[in-house]
C-alpha cells in the first residue's frame, strides 16, 4: 500500500501568513478587559439601577460646619448636675440609725440563737458594732447607763464583745 496525498493544501504567499499573523496579534490584544475597568464599571452600574443603591460608609456627614465663630449664636451650656452630698448626721443621730438598722437586728437575732453567719455578714455585723462602739464613746455613754434600763437583761454589745 502506498500512501498518496489525494488532498495536498496549497500553498500560502508569504503575504498571505503575514496577513493571518497580523489578524492573530489583532485578537490577543483585545483579549482583556478594556482599560480603566476598574473604577468605570459600566456593567455594574447597569445591574445596580435595578438593585437598592448602597451609600458608601466612607462619605462623611452633609451637615454645614461655621468656619467663622458667630457671637451672636445662643450657645446653651450643659449643666451638669451635682452628685447629692451626704448628709453629716450627728452622732445621735447616726447611733439612732444603727440602732434601727432591720439587717443588723437580722443578723443579732442569729447570733443569739447560734446561728452560722457568711463572712459578708460576719464583717458587716463587726463594722457596725464597732461603729456603735465609737459612737456611744464619743457621745459618753457607758454600759452602766444602760444597765438601768434592761432591767438585768446584758447588753447584746457586750455579749458580743465577750465572745
Amino acid at each position: 500500500m502506498l500512501k498518496t496525498k489525494s488532498k495536498q493544501k496549497p500553498k500560502k504567499s508569504r503575504q498571505e501568513i503575514n496577513e493571518e499573523s497580523r489578524e492573530l496579534k489583532r485578537k490577543r490584544k483585545h483579549k482583556g478587559l478594556p482599560s480603566g475597568s476598574r473604577f468605570n464599571n459600566t456593567d455594574n452600574n447597569k445591574n445596580n439601577n435595578t438593585q437598592k443603591v448602597v451609600k458608601d460608609p466612607r462619605i462623611g456627614s452633609k451637615t454645614p460646619i461655621a468656619l467663622v465663630v458667630d457671637t451672636n449664636t445662643n450657645t446653651t451650656k450643659v449643666v451638669k448636675q451635682p452628685k447629692p452630698k451626704k448628709t453629716v448626721l450627728s452622732p445621735q443621730q447616726e447611733l439612732e440609725q444603727l440602732e434601727n438598722d432591720p439587717k443588723l437586728d437580722m443578723l443579732l437575732d442569729l447570733v443569739e440563737q447560734n446561728g452560722k453567719l457568711t463572712k459578708e455578714q460576719q464583717t458587716y455585723l463587726d463594722s457596725r458594732l464597732n461603729r456603735i462602739d465609737e459612737l456611744m464613746q464619743e457621745l459618753g455613754y457607758t454600759d452602766d447607763d444602760f444597765e438601768d434600763l434592761d432591767d438585768g437583761k446584758e447588753d447584746i454589745v457586750s455579749l458580743l464583745k465577750r465572745s
